[in-house]
């Protein structure tokens, strides 16, 4: 197969967005839209990929040097237009022989397949090929003139566009392939004598028609929503609706139960097996696996998380990085879990936090208990052996060992290991003193009738 390679354009200053953060380092779906952009050359097996940056952009500079490597980051001097920015990465693909696809950072879901077909235009005679799609309201887009054999003859920016042209339907996503070497020699050609008075991208179309020689230029459709671009928080917005309605309509046809899909919210890399079922208002942030048969019940926040089969979490809860789930595990309300590993069978079912450690198979959590995890330094790890029941309201000070089958009295704040099948209590012995209470009333009682304050009362 012909080598292949990307120029991914990520130089605009992204002004419209308002916001200290370049544009394309805001998230789709819980990734960055440059990373998505980098994903899509890596999954069309391109060689190499060089992301071009502006000037004084510090923080895109180190993102994208961490994406593709640094000596795969070119920098566009000068915002002429994008021929000039897919010039400024003349240096990194020197000499590259093979096939070049023009992306655009700002333009996050494009898919594989329509990638794909840009290619195999290529594969199949074309010198050029350019993305397009129907637009709805196509007043915005640069038009594609097509011959009567579909041949791509030039493309025409809205504001230079005639009448005429202004009526055609099939607009320019602003994608292109072709072979790098022609490409680059193409680009010494192209001129700013346009509205703008920039250097386009789209003029290599027409350049390459009039070098003859059977050159020719192709069109590869795509949908509309698979190219849209983003200028603005409202259309990042819109982006991420098109990327989260994607994934639901995927996720039910896999065999996901989603009673209220609009509500529920995906990542990228979201895994869920058929015959899950997730309840309304859950938010799946990156790096999560649910498996078969687990139920995510509704207000559920899960990221960096494994979820096995049968297991139920929710409602109300939190899992963290690292937590894993267990087969048949309960994570009830209000219950947080940061890098600790649930056994079988385990449950937590109330307004706890489990941080750093371990639960064994059949272990049961009480309501309120505490990993105490953090001295304000370093972490430590708590480990509860399997079938151990801790009482709630409880305080396991890390590090420390509940052996299996252990106990834990409820209201206990446990410092040392428990053995197996211990009893541990930690806590005050309870003092009772009759008719205290009914003292202390009478005495506040009358002092307030009196008007004395007792020493700091407000």
């Amino acid at each position: 197969m012909t080598d292949r390679f990307a120029i991914i354009l990520a130089a605009g200053k992204g002004t419209r967005m308002k916001s200290p953060r370049p544009k394309v380092l805001h998230e789709i779906g819980g990734r960055s839209m440059l990373a998505w952009s980098v994903a899509l050359a890596k999954d069309l097996g391109c060689k190499r990929t060089v992301v071009v940056v502006g000037p004084d952009m510090p923080q895109l500079s180190e993102a994208a040097a961490k994406l593709v490597g640094g000596e795969n980051v070119a920098v566009q001097r000068e915002q002429l237009g994008t021929a000039n920015a897919v010039d400024a990465a003349r240096g990194q693909l020197a000499g590259a022989d093979g096939d070049a696809i023009v992306l655009y950072a700002d333009t996050p879901l494009i898919p594989q397949e329509a990638g794909e077909r840009a290619f195999k235009a290529l594969a199949d005679g074309a010198s050029i090929c350019v993305l397009g799609f129907k637009a709805k309201l196509p007043n915005r887009y640069g038009r594609l003139v097509t011959a009567g054999d579909g041949a791509l003859e030039a493309i025409v920016e809205a504001n230079d566009a005639s009448e005429a042209q202004l009526k055609i339907e099939l607009a320019n996503s602003g994608v292109m392939a072709g072979p790098a070497k022609l490409m680059f020699e193409l680009l010494k050609d192209v001129k700013n004598d346009n509205a703008k008075g920039e250097f386009y991208l789209t003029d290599l179309v027409g350049l390459a028609r009039g070098r003859g020689r059977g050159l020719k230029a192709a069109v590869a459709l795509c949908e509309e929503r698979d190219v849209q671009g983003v200028n603005s928080q409202v259309e990042l917005a819109q982006v991420e609706r098109v990327f989260q309605d994607g994934m639901r309509e995927r996720m039910m046809v896999a065999g996901v139960t989603l009673p209220a899909p609009e509500t529920v919210h995906f990542s990228h890399d979201t895994k869920i097996a058929a015959g899950v079922t997730v309840e309304q208002n859950v938010v799946f942030a990156p790096g999560v696996s649910v498996e078969s048969g687990a139920i995510i019940r509704a207000f559920s926040h899960l990221e960096g998380a494994k979820v096995s089969e049968g297991a139920f979490v929710g409602p109300y809860a939190r899992l963290r990085p690292g937590a894993v789930i267990g087969r048949d595990a309960h994570i009830g309300n209000f219950v947080e879990v940061k890098n600790v590993t649930v056994g079988e069978g385990a449950k937590a079912n109330h307004l706890s936090y489990l941080g750093d450690g371990e639960i064994g198979a059949g272990a049961n959590i009480g309501a309120g208990t505490i990993f105490c995890n953090y001295d304000g330094f370093f972490k430590y790890r708590t480990v509860v052996g399997a079938n151990a029941f801790v009482g709630s309201n409880s305080s396991l000070v890390a590090p420390v060992t509940i052996g299996a089958g252990g106990y834990v009295g409820s209201g206990s704040v446990i410092v040392e290991d428990v053995a197996p099948d211990a009893l541990a209590i930690g806590r005050g012995r309870q003092v009772g003193k009759d008719g205290w209470a009914k003292a202390f009333r009478d005495e506040k009682s009358a002092a307030k009738k009196a008007g004395k304050k007792p020493p700091g009362a407000v």
